[in-house]
């Protein structure tokens, strides 16, 4: 599996960028987030039981923008 960069928060610092990445899975569409571990307490309480191979991050509305722009300029291509 590869990952391709769709973008990073803008308003991001080094070593501290919340990034989004699509990768070229065949067999299902899929996206990997760089973003910052969540360790609240209420917010694992609110989320509740999360399986070992799992994990949560935290990223900003900014990043999910990049989500959007793929498709805009896919159809745009189209």
């Amino acid at each position: 599996m590869r990952a391709r960069f769709l973008g990073k928060d803008p308003d991001s610092q080094v070593d501290n960028s919340p990034t989004l990445f699509a990768t070229d899975r065949t067999d299902r569409v899929t996206y990997i987030a760089q973003g910052w571990k969540v360790t609240d307490p209420q917010v694992l309480a609110d989320v509740g039981p999360v399986p070992d191979h799992e994990t949560l991050i935290e990223i900003p509305e900014d990043v999910l923008k990049f989500y959007a722009r793929r498709y805009v300029q896919e159809g745009e291509e189209r």
